[in-house]
């Protein structure tokens, strides 16, 4: 059998040892009735550490956005505005107008992942009776489609400042906020110090399975656990997933730095084949995911070059590609678009892993750039 290297998600990873024996060993109680003790103990250390008041144990980090839209825009005809490629517009299947009723207004993310404020401050609504209301405003930190780059500290002060002065509640989708604190070299709290509602998950980019986690103050938490309630969220006997997620922030958060150091040897190795069909912006890749650009010129597609990266063929069997077993390496990736591959690192990327990785996808690019010329 060929041997996998799965870098499409940090999503795929399994539980490490510590965390299977907290899920069999934590202490257990039923959480709607706030009585599970390592749920507590959980949200009473995740708002510790982020310097907030409360914080909410939830199932996903999907559910832990739309509840915190629907707290903070809890009159009908309100609208959010977002990023034009954020999780919350693109990837959470309109959940914001389906189930909250909410219109997200989107304003153009920058390549960095920010978005123009002068832009944001033209885009509030909220005196003329013929429009929405605007009732929130929500960043992604890291930014996935923008290749998971973290937000620079200047503009989420600045944002802070315009929400303040309109008195806007600001969400944060911290999906891989601990990756951006990593790359910034500050405390999460720091990151999330003007954000009124975060949240956070642990099963990506932190080896738990399940579960997210939603922050802010106590008033806040009370509503989101209502609404946790009515979304179908509540979990009775969590302690067996809060217990993972637990050890995700003692054991994985500090090993974050290794999966930003593998992504960028991933991307200046790709970078320095010098192919022309092939791109990598490494002076703007931040943390654990790299984004490979296939050119305009070229007739290739993501589709093509990702089915190519699980194929195994015989002359890589007897080349340079080739396992221990002889019988070839398989990369598994993700396609953002067309002329988007999205590879990403994670807890179970080892060092060999990803010179597998490596020596794979430089076969199959040179491969694929030469049928090209």
């Amino acid at each position: 059998m060929a041997y996998v290297v799965d870098l499409r998600s940090d999503t795929v990873t399994k539980p490490t040892q510590a965390m299977k024996h907290a899920m069999v060993n934590s202490a257990l109680g039923d959480d709607v009735y706030r009585e599970d003790p390592t749920v507590n103990a959980l949200e009473s250390k995740l708002a510790a550490l982020l310097g907030k008041q409360a914080a909410l144990f939830v199932p996903s980090g999907t559910m832990a956005n739309l509840i915190a839209t629907m707290v903070h825009c809890n009159k009908r005809g309100s609208e959010a505005i977002v990023g034009n490629l954020s999780h919350i517009y693109k990837y959470e299947v309109g959940g914001a107008a389906h189930v909250a009723g909410v219109l997200l207004s989107t304003v153009a993310n920058k390549p960095d992942g920010t978005f123009d404020l002068e832009e944001l401050e033209r885009r509030i609504r909220g005196d003329n009776i013929h429009e929405p209301i605007t009732s929130m405003v929500a960043v992604e930190n890291t930014h996935n489609v923008c290749g998971g780059k973290a937000l620079p500290l200047k503009f989420l002060d600045d944002l802070g400042v315009v929400c303040k002065k309109y008195s806007l509640p600001l969400h944060m989708d911290g999906a891989r906020l601990f990756n951006a604190s990593e790359y910034l070299q500050v405390p999460a709290r720091r990151v999330v110090r003007d954000c009124d509602s975060v949240s956070v998950c642990f099963s990506k980019g932190l080896s738990a399975p399940v579960g997210s986690a939603l922050v802010g103050s106590c008033h806040f938490i009370e509503q989101a656990r209502r609404v946790r309630k009515m979304l179908g969220g509540g979990m009775r006997q969590a302690g067996v997933l809060a217990g993972a997620a637990l050890v995700a922030l003692q054991e994985v958060v500090p090993q974050l730095a290794l999966d930003h150091k593998r992504a960028n040897i991933l991307a200046r190795t790709i970078e320095g084949m010098f192919l022309k069909s092939f791109s990598v912006d490494v002076e703007n890749q931040h943390t654990n995911i790299v984004l490979v650009t296939i050119s305009k010129d070229s007739s290739l597609t993501a589709e093509q070059v990702l089915q190519r990266l699980e194929q195994v063929c015989l002359a890589e069997t007897q080349g340079d590609c080739k396992t221990t077993n002889d019988e070839g390496v398989i990369v598994k990736a993700t396609e953002f678009d067309p002329k988007t591959i999205r590879f990403t690192l994670h807890r179970e990327i080892t060092d060999e892993d990803l010179w597998l990785a490596i020596m794979k996808i430089t076969y199959v690019f040179k491969e694929l750039h030469a049928a090209e010329k």
